[in-house]
């Protein structure tokens, strides 16, 4: 299966946002690719003290909004994600479009960023407690032979999370994500590339890049890693979409060779 994943610097207004992406979009279209990957926030970005206020809701003008960018362009758009109003709180929930515009499943960041980098020369400071109520549990979808475990950002650096999708069939990790600079310079890769090692998976991990507002900027660097831990693409810096192709046989042989999965967890204490 071939598949796009679109790199963008998100902005507050969902309008500007939107155009970006179905430019993307078109040319995924072109390039025959059947999936797209989108970022985190993708649809609107707020400073991050408080949630941006074009808040998706069950069918609202803004969950058409993104729904349309499946069915106008007859493609699947997965892994990105939205901050969405839910019985009153705020959730940052990544959404999963069929080319018919079928909701196929949504996922709840679980793991939510906390981190104090006021001494760092970005000098920031984010908690997304404050912005953000937590989700409570994974989501695994199916996309043809493919078995799609899907997570956000922070949720990166919690290897157990992707352990259980591993455990239940996935062989597709998403990781939507905007990663702040000084982290992203300094573990993104790594991280990536070993769940993808760990699990013998492809990881799909669609990222925020460059300033977005007065308070955020994020690294950029948008992976295609197969499960062997290989880099297929990096989008590094800027706005733009990457292509790559994700392949059962290669997952297969992969696991073949190492045969990790198959070992029974053992307890060591």
């Amino acid at each position: 299966m071939k598949i796009g994943v679109i790199q963008l610097q998100t902005v507050l207004e969902p309008a500007e946002n939107l155009k970006t992406i179905r430019k993307f979009l078109t040319q995924a279209k072109n390039e025959k690719a059947e999936a797209v990957f989108l970022p985190e926030v993708f649809y609107s970005m707020s400073d991050g003290t408080k949630p941006t206020p074009y808040l998706i809701e069950e069918n609202n003008e803004h969950f058409e909004a993104i729904r349309s960018l499946a069915t106008d362009f007859e493609l699947y758009i997965l892994g990105g994600s939205a901050a969405t109003q839910l019985e009153g709180k705020v959730v940052n929930r990544s959404y999963n479009f069929s080319p018919d515009g079928t909701l196929i499943t949504h996922y709840d960041k679980m793991n939510l960023f906390s981190c104090d980098l006021s001494k760092h020369s970005s000098n920031q400071i984010i908690d997304e407690g404050k912005v953000y109520t937590a989700g409570n549990k994974p989501a695994l979808m199916d996309l043809g032979d493919f078995k799609i475990g899907l997570s956000i950002c922070f949720d990166l650096r919690f290897p157990e999370l992707f352990r259980w999708y591993s455990s239940h069939g996935a062989n597709v990790l998403s990781i939507s994500s905007a990663f702040t600079v000084p982290t992203g310079k300094a573990h993104w890769h790594t991280l990536v590339r070993a769940r993808a090692i760990e699990n013998q998976s492809y990881v799909i991990a669609s990222a925020q890049w460059g300033k977005h507002n007065e308070k955020l900027s994020t690294f950029g660097h948008s992976l295609i890693v197969d499960p062997w831990g290989e880099i297929i693409a990096d989008a590094q810096d800027g706005e733009k979409i990457i292509f790559g192709n994700i392949e059962l046989s290669k997952i297969q042989s992969t696991r073949e060779r190492l045969n990790v999965l198959r070992n029974p967890a053992r307890n060591y204490m």
